[in-house]
């Protein structure tokens, strides 16, 4: 039987690609810090405890060897090179990145993009061939760029797929970006502002989505970089209105031209001013993949857990991680005071 190891088998993605795995035949040890097991999975699968950052303890949970690593957590290229030592003893890897690595022509990318006419215009859709930030320290796309490099560069010695991920959504997320709409929808709010009049695209990647692309680059090892997104982009206002078909709510939309008219008024987890929208073709050709779910299909299941998460609790102590990266999401005073003026 195929053997496969997970790294970070209890995070957003893990949870899914365990069981997408474990029913495509393969025998399935479940790694991660807690040693965890999620309900959802068959009982054969094995879990296993250890720290990411603990190369001994990783190669011990490999042991003798596995025909597949699977890694959601890689970041940096320390961790490229720990993969890499394990060479030996994993027939191939797939890890998990992102689409922020790609910058436009111009040199802009998600790094540049509050500086003046700094965010990055690009070939639509983005496809693999685009080019990537410089590999560095400075920021979350920088390393995962720096972790790239690594793996690509180790490809004769370790089969590597990187998926390079878009806006990830599903339950189990600690930085949900539908907790912008659902909470608004829970608070009673009968109106939200949605700048570059509601149109920005952000390239959303299901769970389900990506789970499906490991399952098929664990049983076709090679070495590439593969985006991994949902068959459907949709924009802002498209997703809100999604949530709130959902939720069985109807809200307005106040669209504004151009950008967010304050720093917390409008700004959304998916406001861009040019769209990000990703080519699937090349996941299609190398690995035969077919889309298996469509954005508002898995809804349900999302807002159903931000709503679990949010019973009873501030927002910022069910998802902490999501007010450290975002900041003051919901500054109703600031959005009425807005609103008052277009009133005026």
């Amino acid at each position: 039987m195929r053997r496969a190891v997970v790294i970070g088998a209890t995070g957003q993605i893990g949870r899914v690609a365990v069981g997408a795995l474990a029913g495509d035949g393969w025998e399935v040890t479940a790694l991660s810090r807690g040693g965890g097991r999620d309900e959802s999975w068959p009982g054969d699968v094995r879990v296993a405890r250890a720290d990411r950052e603990d190369t001994a303890a990783l190669a011990e949970v490999v042991g003798d060897g596995c025909d597949v690593l699977v890694d959601m957590v890689a970041y940096g290229p320390g961790h490229a090179r720990q993969l890499t030592s394990l060479a030996d003893r994993v027939g191939s890897a797939v890890v998990i990145s992102s689409v922020s690595v790609y910058e436009d022509d111009k040199g802009r990318n998600f790094d540049t993009q509050g500086e003046p006419d700094g965010f990055p215009e690009y070939p639509l859709p983005i496809t693999e061939d685009q080019g990537t930030v410089r590999p560095g320290d400075a920021s979350y796309s920088t390393r995962k760029a720096g972790l790239e490099r690594e793996l690509l560069a180790a490809g004769a010695e370790l089969p590597i797929t990187l998926l390079r991920a878009g806006a990830i959504h599903g339950p189990h997320c600690m930085t949900p970006r539908e907790l912008y709409f659902v909470k608004r929808n829970l608070d009673g709010r009968p109106r939200r502002v949605l700048p570059y009049r509601g149109e920005s695209r952000f390239h959303p990647a299901s769970v389900h989505t990506i789970a499906e692309l490991i399952r098929l680059a664990a049983a076709r090892p090679g070495t590439r970089a593969l985006n991994a997104v949902d068959p459907d982009a949709p924009t802002v206002a498209e997703i809100a209105r999604a949530i709130d078909t959902v939720m069985g709510v109807e809200r307005e939309n106040v669209l504004v031209d151009g950008p967010p008219p304050a720093p917390t008024v409008g700004d959304t987890p998916w406001t861009v001013p040019v769209p990000v929208v990703c080519d699937m073709s090349a996941a299609e050709r190398e690995l035969g993949y077919r889309p298996v779910v469509r954005y508002a299909e898995t809804l349900p299941d999302t807002v159903a857990w931000i709503e679990r998460q949010l019973a009873g609790r501030d927002w910022r102590e069910a998802y902490p991680k999501m007010f450290r990266t975002y900041g003051d999401l919901f500054d109703y005073a600031a959005e009425d005071a807005f609103l008052d003026t277009l009133g005026a």
